[in-house]
């Protein structure tokens, strides 16, 4: 990371928890909302913080940006959530430098993911990066790094077949309900909560099971009857939820409440039910699972399920990061020409001053002294030059440190 890229004494971390630690409880605790997302970023900026990114799955949360002591971010991260800094230190990776942008990498093109080649992770990094641009929290360094890990995941996505069948935890609970809840297409199924999981799998519960009476409930009726709309559901008020999950073989929670919603004293059925909390923080009480009728499974077990189709896409992991060392050393080009471009704009203004000079002492000196033809070729020269030495610093086997403290001690120049 280069001086000029950053204010003095900053470094680039990422500094973050994931499902590899964290169990889902934990997870819960240091969720961001959107709510949140704002005031860490608002306070990031009031505490000078140049440059910040943060997203927040049901997998992940993290934080990227320049710091002088990656302390600053985890207090932030901290500060606005439920999480303690003792139990983020229990779980928590931190990224610097080069390793850092590594990171972001991985994560960007669903490498790092539950499920390998889960690309949903790159659209919470652009929802991520425009929330930060809006308040100007997003310097060059970071704006080239979010557009290069999307161009990676892009060409991933469209070169290689990492994210051909499962695409998400949806894909896998569907593939559980098929695989343990036999006729499922006449069987009662009961959507709680219509969280982005929740909805994706009755989505594709609808396209694989033909089943036609599936039941929503959310807190608020108008949000479930949008979604009800979109996937010929029936609605039903949440205070028929005790019913309805009574009702019920199979029930998938989706919710984005803080605390159990789905407590033992509801479930009063003794036939089977299979209940699938896709939710963070969880939103089944684990008492639930100890009834002897109920099969109660969470996200972190489903993620675990790995079939054929994870199988094969792990053959095109050597493809994907092909691609994103392409992509990475493009970046570290960019990252290397930012670093010596004002060496070079320095030089280029000390030989313009030569030039100026020059023409002024001819132009007294030589009588017709044809001004406009001087500073052609003046320009020219310069140009020259000027391109010699970007080549140099540009070289690979060269000190770029060195040659740019060469060139600054010789022309007497510094940077601005």
């Amino acid at each position: 990371m280069e001086p000029h890229l950053r204010a003095k004494g900053t470094n680039f971390y990422a500094i973050g928890l994931s499902y590899k630690k964290a169990d889902a409880e934990i997870r819960g605790h240091f969720s961001i909302n959107e709510e949140s997302k704002a005031l860490i970023l608002s306070q990031a900026k009031e505490e000078g913080i140049e440059s910040l990114l943060v997203m927040s799955t049901c997998n992940r949360t993290e934080l990227y940006g320049f710091a002088q002591h990656p302390f600053q971010l985890i207090k932030l991260l901290c500060e606005y959530t439920y999480g303690t800094v003792e139990e983020f230190e229990k779980v928590a990776y931190v990224h610097k430098n080069s390793k850092a942008v590594a990171h972001l990498f991985r994560v960007g093109t669903g490498l790092d993911s539950q499920i390998l080649g889960d690309f949903e992770i790159i659209g919470q990094i652009k929802s991520g990066f425009r929330a930060s641009k809006k308040i100007d929290m997003i310097n060059p360094f970071l704006e080239r790094l979010t557009n290069a890990v999307i161009q990676a995941s892009k060409r991933i996505k469209n070169e290689t077949e990492i994210s051909s069948g499962a695409t998400s935890v949806s894909f896998a609970a569907v593939q559980y309900i098929l695989a343990k809840v036999p006729y499922v297409s006449d069987k009662n199924i009961l959507l709680f909560g219509t969280g982005k999981i929740g909805r994706n799998t009755c989505e594709n519960l609808i396209k694989h099971t033909k089943n036609d009476h599936i039941i929503l409930i959310n807190r608020t009726r108008d949000k479930a009857e949008k979604v009800a709309g979109k996937f010929n559901l029936v609605v039903k008020d949440f205070d028929n939820l005790k019913e309805e999950v009574n009702n019920a073989d199979v029930l998938i929670v989706g919710t984005g409440a803080q605390t159990p919603t789905v407590t033992k004293d509801i479930v009063e059925t003794d036939e089977p039910l299979l209940i699938l909390d896709l939710s963070i923080p969880k939103n089944v009480d684990t008492e639930v699972g100890e009834l002897p009728n109920v099969t109660l499974v969470h996200m972190d077990h489903l993620s675990k399920i790995t079939d054929t189709t994870l199988q094969r896409r792990r053959e095109h992991i050597p493809h994907a990061e092909r691609i994103i060392e392409e992509v990475r050393s493009e970046f570290d080009s960019w990252l290397e020409t930012r670093k010596f471009a004002p060496t070079i704009k320095a030089l280029k203004n000390k030989l313009s001053s030569f030039k100026e000079a020059e023409i002024n002492l001819q132009r007294k000196k030589i009588t017709d002294f044809n001004e406009e033809q001087a500073t052609i070729i003046s320009d020219r020269i310069i140009q020259k030059i000027t391109n010699h030495f970007a080549s140099h610093l540009k070289d690979e086997n060269t000190s770029a440190n060195e040659s740019i403290e060469l060139i600054q001690k010789v022309f007497q120049i510094q940077n601005k």
